[in-house]
C-alpha cells in the first residue's frame, strides 16, 4: 500500500497546480498519472489564458465575469465565475513568478490578444505554443519540491471508507499489478472526455477517466449535455487550429470567399463566440455554401512575418496535415468536438458530494463555463482550481486524524480485471467503442433533435449490452494497452450514456445545446443545472440544483 496526505489523480495542468499548491502548502502529495505528465493533453492548448491584467482602460475583472457569464448563455455560476475572474490576474503573476515565458508587447508587459466573445483583448499568450509552456514551468515546480510522481499508473477506482475518500485503486503498468493509493484526500484532474466522439481535438489519452470513476463511486456528473464543437479543426484529421488565429484576424470563408460570419454575429464576425461560429460554420456547409464538406480559414493577408512570429504551430499544423501552407493559401476546416463543459459536480472550492474528494479542471464542473466555454477559460479553469481544489484539501485534512483504508476496493478491482482478463468469445473492445463513437457523433452533434436523440439513446443502450462481454486479446500483465483500452472504452460507454440522455432530456437551445426543435431559449423552465446519477444502466436525471446568480440576470445573447 502506498500512502500521501493528498493523491492528484491527472499530471496535466490542473494536477499539477494542484500538487504544486498542496507541497508549498507543506502536504505530503503524490499525482498518479497513466503517462508523464509533459505528455498530457493540455500541452495541445495553443492560443491563451484569459487575465485581465489591468494593461487596458477598458478591461476590469468584472468584466472578464460578465464575459464567462454572458458566454455561458446564462447557466454558469456567478460566483464561482466571479472567483475565477478575480483570481486570473494573481494566477498569472504567479506564473510569471516561476518562469513561464509569455509573448511581451514593446514595452516588456504581458502581450494579450483578443479571444472570441469577449469583450476586451485579456488573452495572455505564449505565441501559438501556451499550454505547453505553462506545462513545463509545472513540471519544473513539480520536479523543485520533489512530488512523487507514479507515472503509468492508470486509476481505475476510487476508495471510500465511512463515506469518506481515501485514496485509488491503480493499475502500475509496469509491474502488471494493481495498487492502492491511500490519502486522506483525493483530487481527480483527468482532463476532458474527447475520445467519446468519432473525430476530436482532444489526445488518443482524453477518455474521461476521472469522470467514470467519480460517478461510479456515487458522485453526480453536471451538465453533460453541453459539448464543445471548436470552429476551427482541421478537416483531414480533426487536429485544432487555435482560436488565436482568429484572434489575430484571420478570417473565415466559404466557396465563394465571402467572409460569412457577419451574417451571424454582426458585432463580433469571426470573434463571437464558440457555440455561434460552429453553428454558422455549419450552416454554411448544410446549406451548400461550403467545399467537400468544410469552409476556410484564411490568414494570408496576415503576413508572413506575423504568422511565423505568433502563429508559427497553426502554420505547421496544417502544412503537415494538408500540403498547404497558411502563408498564401486557406486552410479547410470544419467544426471538432473539443471540450466538455460538464464533468464532476464540485462547489466552487472544487469539493464534491464526498468529503475529501475534489476535481479541477475539464473533469470538475464548476460550473464556470455553463452551456458554453470562451476560449481562453480552460487553462485558466485549471491553474485557478487546481490551487483552490488543492487549499481547501490541505485545510481539510489538516483537521483529520488518520483515515480508515481498507482493502476492500482494491479486492473487489482486481476480481473485476480479472474476470475481464479471463473472458473470450466477446467483441474486442476497439469495435464496440467505434460503434459508441459513431452513435455519438451522427446523433449528438452541433444540431440536434428528438429523433436523433433518442436514436442515440438506445444505440448506447446497445452498445452498453455489447460492452458486458468484450474481450481482450493480450493477456499478460505488463504494460497491457489492450486492458487499458478496454478500461478505457467502459469509462467513455458511461459518459457517452450522460451526454445522450441529458442532450434529450433539455427540451430547449442554450449555448452549445442546439435542438432545432426546441430552438429558444427557456429560461423560466431551465435556468437549472441537470445532475446525472449513476445506476449501472441509463443514468438517472434530476434537476434540482439552480443556477447561481449575484449580479447579472439572463439577457438575449447576442454578439
Amino acid at each position: 500500500m502506498i500512502k500521501h496526505d493528498i493523491v492528484v489523480v491527472g499530471g496535466g495542468l490542473a494536477g499539477m497546480r494542484a500538487a504544486v499548491e498542496a507541497a508549498e502548502g507543506g502536504a505530503d502529495v503524490a499525482v498518479v498519472s497513466k503517462m508523464h505528465p509533459v505528455r498530457s493533453h493540455s500541452g495541445a492548448a495553443q492560443g491563451g489564458i484569459n487575465a485581465a491584467l489591468g494593461n487596458r482602460e477598458d478591461d476590469s475583472t468584472e468584466n472578464h465575469a460578465f464575459d464567462c457569464v454572458k458566454g455561458s448563455d446564462y447557466l454558469g455560476d456567478q460566483d464561482a465565475i466571479e472567483a475565477m475572474a478575480e483570481d486570473a490576474p494573481r494566477q498569472i503573476v504567479w506564473l510569471e513568478h516561476r518562469g513561464c515565458i509569455f509573448s511581451r508587447m514593446p514595452d516588456g508587459r504581458i502581450a494579450q490578444r483578443p479571444f472570441g466573445g469577449a469583450g476586451s483583448a485579456r488573452t495572455c499568450y505564449s505565441a501559438d505554443v501556451t499550454g505547453l509552456v505553462i506545462l513545463h514551468t509545472l513540471w519544473e515546480q513539480l520536479e523543485r519540491f520533489g512530488v512523487k510522481v507514479y507515472e503509468e499508473y492508470f486509476a481505475t477506482a476510487l476508495c471510500v471508507e465511512d463515506g469518506m475518500g481515501a485514496g485509488v485503486v491503480a493499475y502500475n503498468m509496469r509491474s502488471g499489478e494493481l495498487e492502492l493509493v491511500s490519502a486522506k484526500a483525493t483530487i481527480f484532474a483527468t482532463g476532458g472526455l474527447g475520445r467519446v466522439y468519432a473525430k476530436t481535438t482532444n489526445s488518443y489519452a482524453s477518455t474521461a477517466d476521472g469522470m467514470a470513476i467519480a460517478y461510479r463511486a456515487g458522485i453526480p456528473l453536471m451538465d453533460m449535455e453541453f459539448v464543445q464543437f471548436h470552429p476551427t479543426s482541421l478537416k483531414e484529421n480533426g487536429v485544432l487550429l487555435s482560436e488565436a488565429a482568429r484572434g489575430e484576424g484571420a478570417y473565415l470563408l466559404n466557396k465563394d470567399g465571402e467572409r460569412f460570419m457577419f451574417k451571424y454575429a454582426p458585432n463580433k464576425g469571426e470573434l463571437a463566440s464558440r457555440d455561434v461560429v460552429s453553428r454558422a460554420e455549419w450552416t454554411e456547409i448544410l446549406e451548400g455554401r461550403g467545399v467537400d464538406g468544410c469552409v476556410f480559414l484564411d490568414l494570408r493577408h496576415l503576413g508572413r512575418e506575423k504568422i511565423l512570429e505568433r502563429l508559427p504551430q497553426i502554420r505547421e499544423l496544417a502544412l503537415d496535415a494538408t500540403g498547404k501552407d497558411a502563408i498564401d493559401t486557406p486552410i479547410p476546416i470544419l467544426p471538432g468536438m473539443h471540450y466538455a463543459m460538464g464533468g464532476i459536480e464540485t462547489d466552487k472550492f472544487g469539493a464534491t458530494r464526498i468529503p475529501g474528494v475534489y476535481a479541477a479542471g475539464e473533469c470538475a464542473c464548476v460550473s464556470v463555463h455553463g452551456a458554453n466555454r470562451l476560449g481562453g477559460n480552460s487553462l485558466l479553469e485549471t491553474i485557478v482550481f487546481g490551487a483552490r481544489s488543492a487549499r481547501h484539501a490541505i485545510a481539510y485534512i489538516k483537521g483529520l486524524g488518520d483515515v480508515r483504508v481498507s482493502e476492500r476496493t482494491l479486492k473487489s478491482e482486481q476480481d473485476r480485471i480479472d474476470g475481464i482478463l479471463a473472458r473470450s468469445g466477446g467483441e474486442r473492445h476497439p469495435a464496440v467503442r467505434k460503434r459508441m463513437n459513431n452513435v455519438l457523433s451522427d446523433n449528438v452533434f452541433i444540431f440536434r433533435d428528438d429523433a436523433g436523440l433518442k436514436k442515440a439513446v438506445e444505440g448506447l443502450r446497445e452498445v452498453r449490452e455489447a460492452a458486458k462481454s468484450m474481450t481482450v486479446m493480450d493477456k499478460s500483465k505488463t504494460f497491457n494497452t489492450d486492458l487499458t483500452g478496454f478500461l478505457e472504452t467502459e469509462f467513455l460507454i458511461d459518459i457517452a450514456q450522460c451526454i445522450a440522455a441529458g442532450a434529450l432530456a433539455r427540451t430547449e437551445s442554450r449555448g452549445a445545446q442546439a435542438r432545432t426543435d426546441f430552438p429558444e431559449r427557456d429560461d423560466e423552465k431551465w435556468l437549472v443545472h441537470s445532475l446525472f446519477h449513476n445506476t449501472g444502466a441509463d443514468p438517472r436525471l434530476d434537476f434540482t440544483r439552480k443556477v447561481t446568480f449575484t449580479k447579472w440576470q439572463p439577457t438575449v445573447r447576442t454578439y
